[in-house]
């Protein structure tokens, strides 16, 4: 019989599942996930975020537990200035971001009320941060503009306006300007040919920041921006899924990119969730742990914990557990 284009098949859920094994399985004793022990704030936050594609919340579903526990690792890490990771952390922007991201999809179906009052808090006093983290340009670095002496980059930005997004569907406070000014720096980042720069100093078309500053746009409600047609052209010329690799990140640069393929629908998405579905399958590696057998994709500099996560979401947007990633 035929494969069905755009189909999850029976074998992708598998190793869907054989993946979100492997990652409860890696979670530490305090509720966190890290790549090599670093970034735990960014890598909790997104194991956090592949459990919840799954379906579970903190109240029910398979994980649930794991999902209490990252919530309550990450709640811990708010600092008193509003930073969700450690300060010393050279790239805690990138944390920071994919915190208020995860924490705002908890917040919208949790039913605990003392667990509400604290993301609230927490989510309320991120947003303040994140603003003030801004810098001149309207961008964001791997630290905050003071900390950073003004220097912005895409891949941070994107991070935070993706998680400003998430915290006001949830219904945090955010102010329009700190969106609108993020907004101009992406077209201001964006050349002739579609591709977005590394920086508003320059820096050279990016794949997965063009990728990323989509999604960006499409969250921020920009929908019929004018510069999202040459951006989608451009992406669409370099993220093929099944070409070799010429860029770095590529693990990066389809978890946005998949998102905006998602937005698309129809025939368009069903063939990119198809020649992803089978990239993804040959780069699996199958492990026994105990009498289980789970899932791990290796493949990147960061870490399994990050690669594993960023895929399972990946193959996981059918299911439209989260807000954000709906169409």
């Amino acid at each position: 019989m035929p494969r069905a284009v755009g189909k999850v098949t029976p074998q992708v859920k598998e190793r869907v599942e054989q993946g979100l094994d492997w990652l409860a399985y890696q979670q530490e004793k305090l509720g966190h996930w890290s790549a090599q022990g670093r970034y735990p704030t960014a890598m909790t936050s997104l194991a956090g975020l592949a459990f919840l594609c799954e379906g579970s919340t903190t109240t029910q579903g398979k994980y649930s537990e794991n999902l209490r526990r990252a919530v309550d690792f990450l709640v811990r890490r708010s600092r008193p200035n509003g930073l969700i990771g450690d300060q010393d952390d050279d790239r805690y922007t990138y944390g920071h971001g994919f915190a208020m991201l995860f924490l705002s999809q908890i917040l919208g179906e949790e039913e605990d009320l003392e667990r509400r009052e604290d993301l609230i808090r927490v989510l309320s006093q991120a947003v303040i941060f994140t603003g003030q983290a801004q810098t001149n340009a309207g961008g964001w670095g791997y630290v905050s503009a003071k900390d950073g002496s003004g220097f912005d980059e895409g891949s941070t930005t994107i991070t935070q306006v993706q998680g400003l997004r998430g915290c006001r569907n949830a219904g945090i406070s955010v102010p329009k300007e700190i969106i609108d000014k993020a907004i101009e720096y992406i077209h201001r980042c964006t050349l002739s040919d579609g591709g977005v720069q590394y920086s508003s100093k320059g820096g050279g078309a990016r794949p997965a920041i063009t990728a990323a500053a989509i999604a960006c746009l499409y969250n921020a409600g920009q929908y019929d921006d004018e510069y999202v047609p040459r951006m989608l052209e451009y992406c669409e010329k370099n993220l093929k899924p099944d070409v070799q690799d010429s860029f770095g990140h590529w693990h990066y640069a389809h978890f946005y990119y998949s998102q905006v393929e998602y937005r698309q629908g129809g025939e368009q998405w069903n063939t990119y969730l198809d020649s992803i579905s089978r990239r993804l399958l040959r780069e699996v590696k199958l492990l026994k742990i105990g009498d289980d057998t789970v899932a791990v994709w290796e493949q990147g500099m960061v870490g399994p914990v990050y690669t594993t996560a960023l895929n399972l979401i990946i193959l996981q947007l059918d299911k439209a557990s989260l807000p954000i990633y709906q169409r």
